[in-house]
């Protein structure tokens, strides 16, 4: 009983301008709204954001380049593709504090202002947690530094991969950016999302 009356009732929806209709009034008025759904077209991300968000990517990679001693002197198509990077990467690490200040630039002047769009923010975002996960392979190298052996195999195998991912990430993210489409990082991705608001 209480269900009857309970469908027989109309409702009305909040945001919505479409009533539910009453069970037998469906039958008799075969008319029925159509909802459409909006797609965000990827050329909505104006040139300046995709140029700011895709260079927030070199971050990490020159924060992390380090770690790929091993990997760029075993194999000459990576040297070449860091090679025009060189000059950007020795300013970037001809002061100590460079990273630092890179970092609260970054953070308070991008990710905090509302004035830059939510792409931006995100992107920025995104390379900061992606820089300051680097925090654990530094300790680990600092902690464990093997001179030979297994455990010397084992820290040059670590150390490549870290440096490969941040290559991986330099790619995917100046390039989707460059795009206009939005990167989502494995790992770092959910976090950023939590940050920028």
């Amino acid at each position: 009983m209480a269900i009857t009356n309970l469908l027989s009732t109309t409702i009305t929806l909040k945001h919505s301008p479409f009533l539910l209709l009453k069970p037998s009034a469906k039958l008799r008025n075969p008319k029925r709204p159509t909802i459409r759904a909006q797609s965000k077209n990827d050329d909505s991300v104006d040139g300046p954001d995709r140029l700011i968000s895709a260079i927030t990517y070199f971050y990490p990679f020159f924060d992390g380049v380090q770690y790929g001693k091993y990997v760029i002197t075993q194999f000459a198509p990576i040297q070449t593709l860091i090679q025009p990077l060189v000059p950007a990467i020795r300013v970037f690490k001809s002061f100590p504090l460079n990273g630092l200040l890179v970092f609260f630039t970054l953070y308070f002047i991008v990710v905090r202002n509302p004035n830059f769009s939510r792409y931006v923010r995100f992107n920025t975002m995104q390379a900061i947690v992606l820089d300051v996960l680097l925090i654990f392979p530094d300790l680990l190298e600092r902690s464990f530094n093997p001179t030979d052996g297994f455990g010397l195999d084992l820290m040059m195998s670590f150390d490549s991969t870290v440096f490969l991912f941040l290559l991986v990430s330099l790619v995917y993210g100046t390039s989707s950016c460059l795009l206009g489409q939005l990167p989502r990082l494995p790992i770092v991705a959910e976090a950023a999302d939590r940050q920028v608001l």
